[in-house]
């Protein structure tokens, strides 16, 4: 038995009925759970002796629309979470979907590993992803006035808005995109021995 199968039992005979979906692709495990049952399951994730996942390595916002090119299949926005069971030598990746797409909010796992409160702060900022819990949740990357969460799928590629430092009032001030929008097109190299490959 290997110790990816000796995870995946311990998974399925911790959290038996809380398992959404269990996914196991390129060596690794994905976990997906229902966003009610979320807080509970990071609980048991750490905190059982089979498992026992006690550091968060990584927490980030996911957008499926068009995922992989397609249209939409289910649900919008997810959390995903990277754990690291350093007593067991395994890790196991956690996906949790937002039950609503015009509001994403899933529970904060900030009081269960602290080292989520950036991550949960950057996926608020860059998908609007709402914490439920979280004690600070605000934007981290992008400016105070920022409007909107730029790593949306239909976040807009060039602004109506630019800020720059203006040392005759000095502060910054907002004004109108000074650049015009231009398209670029790469350029395809069709030499036959480019590089000096034959």
């Amino acid at each position: 038995m290997t110790k990816l199968d000796t995870l995946q039992a311990a998974l399925e005979s911790v959290l038996a009925g809380r398992i959404q979906h269990l996914k196991r692709e390129h060596g690794e495990l994905t976990l997906t759970v229902a966003s009610p049952d979320y807080l509970a399951v990071a609980t048991m994730l750490r905190d059982h002796p089979q498992l026992r996942f006690e550091q968060l390595v990584d927490l980030c916002g996911m957008d499926y629309s068009a995922w992989k090119n397609e249209p939409q299949q289910g649900l919008r926005f997810a959390a995903v979470s990277h754990l690291l069971s350093v007593q067991h030598n395994w890790r196991l990746r956690v996906k949790v979907y937002c039950p609503d797409d015009e509001l994403p909010i899933v529970a904060s796992v900030t009081p269960i590993w602290n080292s989520a409160n950036w991550f949960e702060r950057e996926a608020f900022d860059l998908f609007g992803i709402i914490f439920e819990g979280h004690l600070d949740l605000r934007r981290i990357l992008t400016d105070y006035g920022f409007i909107g969460h730029p790593f949306r799928k239909d976040f807009p590629v060039s602004g109506d808005v630019e800020m720059r430092y203006d040392p005759e009032s000095k502060r910054v001030i907002y004004q109108p995109v000074s650049i015009e929008p231009r398209e670029i097109t790469p350029r395809i190299v069709r030499e036959e021995n480019y590089g000096g490959l034959h």
